[in-house]
């Protein structure tokens, strides 16, 4: 598997050769290269695979030093990312994941799940993945929230997914957990947010409808987008109709923005991102 490197800087003239010089002089061979310039902030993004050994302080020096005294360098081995699932009870979008992790489709080492209902302990079990059932109910969400972070601080997880996991979290669960805690909303943001997004696609008469999969931030359905996807609908499908639908639509946009993010190909940029595919 290939080295990344991954940049973010201010951009000025030179920068691609400069970096690319360093690299060539520690000996290593450029596989595939992105680059993009965000012209609105002037913000220079690379993602470079790179083949060959190195030593990683020296080369973090050597870069550091070649590139603006803001820029954020990183250099990654792209190995398979530590992942906690947050689930309620629909099934459609941890199914996929646990079939595809199942059969190596993510890199992604699936740690556990975690529920507010018992529903799909079973469906979990089968792949052999330790299942955490969490009532919500009778509790405020503080004490709620607080056992949930307790139980991911034990698997320290580099993401954490919520595969359909219906409720609103607070700003200080995902505090810790900002830029990676990806969540799949069912409907083409920005429109229809919040809850029964169908019912409210269905009342508007829309021609389409989506999903959503974004990095989750203080405010609700708000933050950085990763994937969307929509296909067609009309006047004869019920809210109910267009929810099934839409369900195919779901697993799909979350699977794909998590292979984007597992790939190290997501820069996030104030509340928007950039993705090198």
């Amino acid at each position: 598997m290939p080295h990344l490197l991954l940049i973010q800087s201010p951009d000025e003239p030179g920068l691609i050769y400069k970096i690319t010089a360093v690299l060539f002089a520690h000996g290593l061979n450029i596989l595939r290269n992105d680059e993009f310039v965000e012209p609105a902030g002037n913000v220079f993004f690379m993602r470079t695979e790179f083949a060959g050994g190195f030593d990683a302080g020296a080369l973090g020096a050597a870069l550091a030093g070649a590139l603006p005294a803001a820029a954020t360098v990183r250099l990654s081995d792209n190995r398979p990312k530590d992942v906690v699932l947050l689930v309620t009870k629909e099934h459609h979008c941890l199914s996929e994941l646990l079939v595809r992790h199942a059969f190596g489709e993510l890199n992604a080492n699936v740690l556990a799940v975690v529920s507010n209902h018992e529903v799909l302990g079973p469906l979990t079990r089968q792949f052999g993945v330790p299942f955490h059932y969490l009532p919500h109910a009778g509790r405020s969400r503080e004490a709620h929230e607080a056992e949930v972070l307790a139980v991911l601080a034990g698997y320290r997880p580099d993401l954490v997914v919520l595969a359909k996991y219906m409720r609103i979290l607070s700003p200080a669960f995902v505090a810790p957990y900002a830029n990676r805690l990806v969540n799949i909303h069912h409907s083409f943001l920005p429109a229809f947010v919040g809850a029964s997004p169908y019912a409210q696609a269905h009342a508007r008469g829309v021609k389409i409808i989506g999903a959503t999969a974004h990095f989750v931030n203080e405010q609700l359905d708000e933050g950085p987008i990763i994937a969307q996807r929509v296909i067609p609908t009309d006047h004869t499908r019920s809210a109910r109709e267009m929810a099934q639908a839409g369900r195919d639509v779901e697993k799909i946009v979350l699977a794909r923005a998590l292979e984007l993010v597992l790939d190290e190909r997501v820069f996030v940029h104030r509340n928007k991102t950039v993705i090198f595919d």
